[in-house]
């Protein structure tokens, strides 16, 4: 009995230093403590945030020799602390204009839903000192001064919908990284002429979902707080809401409106969705939806801005009413108007670009 006893022992001693090994390999999550936020927000500091071009140097030289650019719109998004207040801004190679060597540079004083100063931009190029040089499809150096930086822009150029994703009567029209960290399918129907988010669980999903109470056809992201829609007819999740709290702070969370997959938009598919959904736009908008001078860009946002579970429910009810008809099913979650009556796509409008987010207005009531 006590070799066997000493076996034993020794086989758990085997299997714990197997486990700890193990878990020693693995990333663990990063602390954030208040005592460094705190010594941030009071650490004074000095820098020329009235200089648009110093800022840049200073953003610039702040920045590894290569970093990753996410976001699809590619946004490369910063914030720092200077004097108690906090800053948010971005440098944007836009694919309109960084083969030009033109790359967008923005920053503003971040107060949330109290946001009320537009913050300073500028596009810069060679003019300024800036250069912009293309070394490959996805990869740029942006150089000022003595420094410069590679921005890898994120290629999902092979992303395409699994098999069973669209409906007979969608289109793909591109993948979008949100820089919420959530992959997204954007799909358009020609017929319903209606735009549709649907998340893309080909890779892992950075978020863990909750069933709404009164449904579990609803679920509502932890982290993120996206509410999406498992479909009753395909396997998939529709994005049907974004916090309301967070369209209105113009945090990372606000949802993939400002992300459209610009690098991966063929021709003229773009365009001519958005001109069926509203044709007055015609002669006003370029093949990714945007204003001639470059300043603005078609919304593209078929979900609601929700306070509370309960201002979800109505996509529920119209998604499962037997007094729409059949061939309207999908119209259902593109802001329901009234779950009885039917359905009806809010009304789409321009959003600027010259700074990190706008609001996007509230659904159609």
């Amino acid at each position: 009995m006590p070799r066997i006893r000493s076996l034993f022992v020794a086989s758990l001693a085997v299997f714990a230093l197997a486990a700890l090994a193990s878990a020693a390999e693995e990333p663990r999550p990063q602390i954030h403590t208040n005592q460094s936020y705190v010594e941030e927000a009071t650490r004074a500091t000095a820098l020329p945030v009235t200089d648009v071009l110093a800022m840049f140097g200073y953003v610039l030289g702040s920045l590894p020799e290569r970093v990753k650019v996410y976001p699809t719109e590619n946004y490369y998004y910063f914030d720092f602390l200077h004097n108690g207040v906090r800053y948010s801004g971005n440098i944007r190679l836009d694919r309109s204009d960084r083969d030009e060597g033109k790359v967008h540079f923005a920053y503003y004083q971040d107060r949330g839903e109290l946001q009320d100063e537009p913050g300073t931009y500028k596009l810069l190029g060679k003019s300024d000192g800036v250069t912009v040089e293309k070394l490959e499809r996805f990869l740029y150096r942006v150089a000022f001064g003595d420094k410069s930086v590679l921005f890898e822009l994120n290629d999902l150029s092979g992303v395409r919908p699994p098999p069973g994703t669209l409906g007979p009567d969608e289109k793909f029209l591109g993948p979008v990284f949100d820089e919420s960290a959530i992959r997204f399918f954007l799909i358009f129907n020609p017929r319903l002429k209606i735009f549709l988010y649907v998340l893309d669980e080909t890779v892992q999903v950075a978020d863990d979902f909750v069933a709404a109470k009164a449904t579990d056809r609803i679920l509502i992201g932890k982290r993120t707080a996206f509410a999406f829609y498992r479909d009753h007819r395909l396997d998939r999740k529709i994005l049907i809401g974004v916090f309301e709290g967070n369209s209105l702070a113009n945090n990372y969370l606000d949802g993939p409106f400002d992300q459209l997959p610009d690098n991966f938009i063929e021709g003229e598919e773009l365009r001519e969705a958005i001109l069926a959904v509203d044709p007055s736009y015609r002669g006003k908008i370029d093949r990714l939806g945007g204003s001639p001078d470059g300043s603005e860009r078609f919304l593209i946002a078929p979900y609601a801005n929700y306070r509370t579970e309960g201002d979800l429910l109505p996509f529920h009810a119209c998604a499962t009413s037997t007094r729409i008809p059949r061939d309207r099913y999908y119209a259902c979650f593109v802001n329901v108007e009234d779950a009885a009556a039917g359905t009806r796509a809010r009304p789409e409008a321009m959003r600027s670009l010259n700074v990190r987010k706008t609001t996007k207005g509230k659904p159609v009531p």
